[in-house]
Order: C-alpha cells, then sequence, then structure tokens
C-alpha cells in the first residue's frame, strides 16, 4: 500500500494536492492509520511519531505527490467577550480546564459543551452555536508543530 510518510506544514508546500482528507479535530492526532482521500486515493498514513495535523498541511507520499489536509466543519461554540480583558479571563478559564481552544476573528472557539457553554455565559461572554472548522492552539508542549514526548525529546 502507498504510504505518507512526512507532513509538509502549511506554507511550507506549493503545487496541486492529489487528493485530500478531510478531518475533524479529534482524528488529526496520528501516528498510522490506513486512509482514503476524498478523491479516492487509498494509502498508509506511516509517520514516526505521534503528530498533530493541521488545516493545510499536506501528507507527503512516498512517490513524491502530496495529499492535503483540510479541517472538517463540525459543531463548536463561538464564544465572544466585551473587550480583551475580558477575553483573556474567560480564555483563562478555559485553559484551567485544558480545554483545546481557537482563537478566531477576537473570539474563542471550542468543542460544542453545555456545560462549558454556561460557565462562559456566568462570566459574562456571549456563546452561540456553530458549525465550523476547528483548529485550536498547538499549546506549550508543541514543538516544531509536534507533540513533545515526556522528558522533552520533541
Amino acid at each position: 500500500m502507498l504510504r505518507a510518510i512526512d507532513i509538509k506544514r502549511k506554507g511550507l508546500w506549493d503545487g496541486d494536492a492529489c487528493d485530500t482528507v478531510e478531518l475533524p479535530y479529534d482524528q488529526r492526532h496520528r501516528r498510522r492509520l490506513a486512509m482514503t482521500g476524498r478523491g479516492g486515493l487509498a494509502f498508509l498514513l506511516d509517520l514516526k511519531r505521534t503528530t498533530v495535523l493541521r488545516d493545510g498541511d499536506g501528507l507527503a507520499l512516498e512517490d513524491g505527490r502530496i495529499i492535503g489536509v483540510t479541517a472538517a466543519a463540525e459543531p463548536l461554540l463561538q464564544i465572544t467577550c466585551r473587550d480583551p480583558d475580558h477575553l483573556a479571563r474567560v480564555a483563562w478559564h478555559l485553559g484551567n480546564r485544558h480545554l483545546p481552544t481557537q482563537i478566531a476573528d477576537g473570539s474563542l472557539r471550542i468543542a460544542e459543551d453545555h456545560v462549558i457553554a454556561g460557565m462562559a455565559e456566568q462570566l459574562g461572554a456571549e456563546v452561540r452555536k456553530i458549525v465550523a472548522p476547528f483548529d485550536p492552539e498547538g499549546g506549550a508542549y508543541e514543538h516544531d508543530r509536534h507533540i513533545v514526548e515526556a522528558g522533552g525529546n520533541g
């Protein structure tokens, strides 16, 4: 089976992708998995370590072609705040709960969760349900856009 053996990060590859995979956030943390692109190309994702795939990344196939990675639209909560200080306060509460959070257009996006929606509203934020691609911040332990393993071997 054709293998995808490397990641080409968004902005670091050009040209046309030979196919694409569209994946929700919880399916973009991978190392080894049989996949089929939207155009029907079957391949094995076969990376050296578990890696976070980001919207716009490319999967380098053994034969030199590239499979594009697209973040799938999924149910999210968009949290807006009255000013930057309020946004920072709400973001702190989300981070304190270790929730994957995307900063987008002056708002925060998280996976749909009615408990967290209630907390954000209690903090004075406006919360609305949306459907959009989810590409949260990588976090302090992500180095060179790879998950850093325990012990700092990233």
